[in-house]
């Protein structure tokens, strides 16, 4: 059975991916929550003696490890989904008030159709499942080393928990698939850090499983996305109308 995750979005960001077929990856360290990946999520204060080898300072070794933590968030973007299509907070701030669209992505089929050269550490994206935490926890970075990367990447507070997210993580991902965002190219600015650069994995149309439009979406705009995903992108997507359940606060999609 295929495994769908979906990918919240305002209509220009919908459109976007759409009209592309890619799908957008974001610096670490440009994410809404200023805990997400961050160094301080590990303890690095616990050094081996064997690290220190009888002469390097302890509070020097700290700060390499921290660094080194640092830069591994600088360089590494993400992509967010999630396991639900049916949120209404989510369906609020990321879909402008409901007006946006939610698209469910095959994920074996997107990880199938990941460019040779998109990374440059790995082949292609990890798949994380993110653990949502009471407090920060501040695992050993030694002892934990194998999967320490993992932790950092994919640990965020319970407040967030609603969101359901499975996070695609690419470190290094290659120049080439590097854009500015259609906002970004309208901005008067010389120079851009490249952690404001976007990374874009190209996707295979069959990757497109379902589009869900919001209940408040212009009817204009719902018909431009029906008429191209049904012409040029995926004859075989399954289309939904999201609608108001009379019965309780959540919403209940309608196929088109």
């Amino acid at each position: 059975m295929a495994r769908i995750l979906y990918k919240y979005l305002d209509i220009t960001g919908a459109k976007y991916m759409v009209g592309n077929q890619n799908l957008q990856f974001t610096n670490a360290s440009q994410l809404n929550d200023p805990f997400d990946c961050h160094p301080k999520l590990i303890d690095y204060s616990k050094v081996p003696s064997n690290k220190l080898q009888g002469w390097i300072p302890k509070e020097w070794w700290i700060e390499k490890e921290e660094n080194d933590a640092l830069n591994l968030r600088n360089s590494t973007w993400l992509c967010s989904l999630s396991k639900t299509n049916d949120s209404l907070l989510m369906w609020s701030h990321y879909c402008y008030n409901h007006k946006g669209v939610c698209i469910g992505l095959d994920i074996d089929r997107v990880i199938k159709s990941v460019p040779p050269m998109f990374g440059t550490t790995y082949v292609e994206p990890l798949v994380l499942d993110v653990q949502y935490k009471d407090i920060i926890e501040r695992p050993n970075g030694y002892q934990y080393s194998k999967d320490i990367f993992s932790y950092q990447w994919r640990t965020k507070a319970k407040e967030w928990e609603y969101e359901q997210e499975v996070r695609l993580v690419i470190p290094n991902p290659s120049g080439l698939y590097a854009s500015l965002t259609p906002q970004q190219t309208n901005q008067d600015k010389e120079f851009w850090d490249g952690r404001e650069i976007r990374h874009y994995m190209p996707l295979n149309a069959e990757c497109f499983e379902s589009i869900y439009f919001g209940v408040n979406i212009e009817q204009e705009e719902k018909e431009k996305i029906v008429q191209y995903v049904r012409k040029k992108l995926n004859p075989q997507i399954n289309l939904y109308q999201m609608e108001i359940d009379d019965n309780a606060f959540r919403l209940r999609p309608i196929k088109i």
